[in-house]
């Protein structure tokens, strides 16, 4: 069985200097405890089934956030997108265990849907922490538009991707779910490498002259690559269905921390007002001026 390799060197320690050294948590103004908003809560209440359902649920939970300027939009607008590309390539069996596969997706959607569930009902303490942090992100209303991307792609693939992957089982046939797994990841890094442009176009005009400014700033932050993520999310679901207890706990608790010190350092902008005030300013420019 494949052991659990820690994060490289680097990658270690930015995210312990994440954790470390960025501005506490933001309080959150989501509503208390089963008083959120009733159309959301329909929306993410009850469990999805099958891809194709999942895919036309999350197209509804966007409509509703676009509908009320949530900037949750963010995230989901490329995170259906997925979906929906992934659901084509099952429906078309482009995979070896496509119906492995079309479960997978679905755990990984639910994982999602149950977040955006909880926070919606200001249930807090069943929020994962890398969720909460994008959540409150996106409702403070205070951050970039790329932030809320990152922010969100960060909790979903590297924090959701290993429990997914974990609720569907890595084995038997460990090494075709693998190919299929990173066929998927493929799929959703092309996805990503679009993404700018589609958030440009939507929501920042200036992203664009944003992504230039910031020179390597926006690459630091992006303590989270795709392809890292494909291979670390596939060592902690394998080490999360170990016989040896200590090796799932470490592994839970290194997929928690790995992640939440991503959000943080992605939210590194708040360290300076005036910084991220100008990048705001930037980013929402109009191409044309």
């Amino acid at each position: 069985m494949t052991g659990l390799a820690p994060p490289s060197g680097r990658r270690h320690r930015r995210v312990r200097s994440a954790v470390r050294g960025l501005p506490p948590t933001r309080r959150s103004s989501c509503p208390p405890d089963g008083t959120g908003d009733p159309e959301i809560l329909s929306l993410v209440a009850d469990p999805y089934t099958n891809p194709g359902a999942t895919h036309e649920r999350l197209r509804a939970l966007l409509a509703t956030f676009e509908a009320r300027d949530d900037r949750r939009a963010v995230f989901l607008s490329i995170y259906a997108r997925m979906t929906r590309a992934v659901a084509r390539r099952v429906d078309a069996d482009d995979f070896a265990d496509s119906e492995w596969v079309a479960d997978y997706l679905v755990a990984f959607a639910n994982l999602y849907r149950q977040a955006v569930y909880d926070y919606e009902r200001g249930a807090l303490g069943a929020v994962a922490e890398p969720w909460r942090l994008a959540f409150e992100a996106a409702d403070s209303g205070e951050s970039l538009v790329v932030q809320d991307a990152m922010l969100g792609v960060n909790a979903h693939i590297n924090y959701d991707l290993a429990l997914a992957l974990d609720a569907v089982g890595t084995s038997p046939d460990r090494a075709t779910k693998r190919a299929d797994h990173d066929r998927v990841i493929g799929i959703i890094e092309r996805l990503v490498d679009d993404a700018q442009v589609s958030l440009a176009d939507r929501d920042a005009e200036g992203l664009t002259a944003l992504d230039g400014a910031l020179g390597r700033l926006d690459e630091r932050a992006t303590v989270f690559t795709i392809g890292e993520c494909r291979d670390s999310a596939w060592r902690t679901a394998v080490a999360m269905a170990s016989r040896f207890r200590l090796r799932r706990r470490f592994a839970r608790w290194h997929n928690a921390t790995t992640s939440t010190g991503a959000a943080r350092l992605v939210l590194s902008s708040y360290t300076s007002d005036r910084l991220h005030g100008t990048l705001v300013d930037l980013e929402q420019q109009s191409g044309e001026e």
